[in-house]
């Protein structure tokens, strides 16, 4: 398998192949159509002034100042009506011109042999060394009727430019071609580094390190790989703290189970003792059985969002239902409720939005002061609807605020629980928040409270 670098480089050398040719074909068909009838025309008026010249002074001798013509940078070649053919100049390499065009020439016509050259390569057709490739005049000198042909000599016009144009060609062709490699090298070896790291990224190394300094779209991709593999270390470190975290909840009820249950088998047992290893059992196992519905609604939300069944409904009913539920907790707490919730009807799922306001008056009765109080209230603003959940508890601190949302985070000291929870409310809230297309903000500040504004959109 061929590497980047490779077809790179071959793919711009061809393309530089496959450019000249086309301008090659581009020059000819110009050349054909635009340079070929002036350079005829500009030869033949310069062939009518020579023998323009020659007949107006008939007292020069013709072979001296056609030698000389030749001398500018010119072939001639000159017939008599006798048919005796001299040379001037450079010979000619072809000398096949037929006797009818000599005498058309001779009998005062004009021979157009540059425009009537064969539509060829533009190699061949300028700098075809051709009888035939000439301009001819009559010329008349001292009395006698000649035919002049008369071409550019593009030997001598070029002897010294022609060696320069090759050698500006060739250099320019072998300085592409390094520049090319170089380059390539330059613009590959980013992506090399980017496959190396690819292959470590999969290895599970996610320390990588790539040059982020280029101000391009290879530097952007390089920065935007260093995140994602940033991401994917937090998400496996998450990952990690999920299973190790599951299992200490599954696994501390269990044990707990198995533990008392083993209490219960012993005869010593007093009836007292068993009701209370009962009862413990009994809390485990709806332990057990909340962490497992959580866990199931949480892989449901992460699955699909086609749980969601929206309709409309009253939410602010649905609020005031659930503080009548609530209220003889709260009582039993000694703790103040108030709200203000109107009634309001949006489209959402009722069921799940149901969890949502669960989940936090539930928190906000669990975490807040013994004689403390929690406000509850709703309004509109805009094209959203806020409903808010203030409490006077124990309050966040800036780092454990950056977590609430992440599964089996739990604010309280990590083990030594002194409440009831999974930590996985608040992720369970902020999950189904977002697939109503909305937002849930927290502002908190330790031993003060803890403020949570649920942002749903109304249309």
């Amino acid at each position: 398998m061929k590497s980047l670098y490779t077809k790179f480089v071959f793919t711009t050398i061809g393309i530089m192949i496959a450019s000249s040719v086309l301008a090659f074909f581009i020059s000819n068909a110009y050349y054909q159509q635009k340079l070929k009838p002036e350079n005829d025309e500009k030869t033949t008026r310069f062939a009518q002034s020579i023998a323009k010249f020659a007949n107006k002074h008939p007292d020069i001798s013709l072979n001296e100042y056609l030698e000389n013509v030749s001398s500018l940078g010119y072939q001639l070649y000159l017939v008599d009506s006798t048919g005796e053919e001299v040379s001037f100049g450079a010979t000619f390499k072809e000398k096949d011109l037929s006797d009818s065009t000599k005498k058309t020439v001779l009998a005062g016509d004009i021979y157009h042999g540059i425009l009537q050259y064969p539509q060829e390569m533009f190699v061949t057709g300028f700098f075809a060394n051709d009888l035939k490739n000439t301009i001819g005049v009559p010329l008349t000198h001292n009395g006698e009727n000649y035919a002049l042909f008369l071409r550019p000599d593009i030997k001598l016009l070029f002897n010294e430019m022609h060696y320069l144009f090759a050698w500006l060609l060739l250099l320019t062709i072998l300085l592409s071609i390094v520049m090319v490699v170089f380059s390539a090298k330059y613009l590959v070896k980013p992506i090399s580094k980017l496959t190396k790291a690819t292959t470590s990224l999969s290895k599970g190394d996610y320390r990588v390190k790539l040059d982020s300094n280029r101000h391009d779209e290879l530097g952007e991709l390089s920065r935007s790989f260093v995140r994602m593999a940033k991401q994917l270390e937090q998400m496996e470190d998450m990952r990690k703290e999920f299973i190790s975290n599951i299992s200490h909840d599954i696994q501390s009820p269990l044990s707990n189970i198995k533990g008392y249950t083993m209490l219960l088998e012993k005869e010593t047992t007093s009836p007292e003792e068993r009701s209370q290893y009962v009862s413990i059992i009994q809390d485990e196992t709806t332990r057990l059985s909340i962490l497992t519905k959580q866990l199931l609604l949480l892989a449901s939300l992460d699955r699909d969002d086609s749980i969601v069944k929206k309709g409309p409904f009253n939410v602010g009913q649905q609020l005031q239902d659930l503080v009548r539920n609530y209220q003889w907790l709260i009582s039993d707490k000694g703790m103040m409720l108030s709200y203000s919730l109107p009634d309001k009807e949006i489209i959402g799922d009722s069921s799940l939005l149901h969890t949502v306001w669960d989940n936090l008056l539930s928190n906000a009765i669990k975490y807040n002061k013994p004689g403390g109080s929690i406000d509850l209230s709703m309004e509109e603003r805009g094209d959203s609807l806020f409903i808010t959940f203030k409490d006077t508890g124990m309050g966040l601190s800036p780092t454990e605020l950056e977590r609430i949302f992440d599964r089996f985070y739990r604010a309280d000291s990590a083990r030594t629980r002194t409440t009831d929870g999974t930590g996985l409310g608040l992720s369970i809230t902020a999950k189904i928040v977002k697939l109503h297309d909305g937002k849930i903000h927290v502002t908190s500040k330790v031993d003060e409270g803890t403020s949570f504004v649920v942002e749903l959109p109304l249309r």
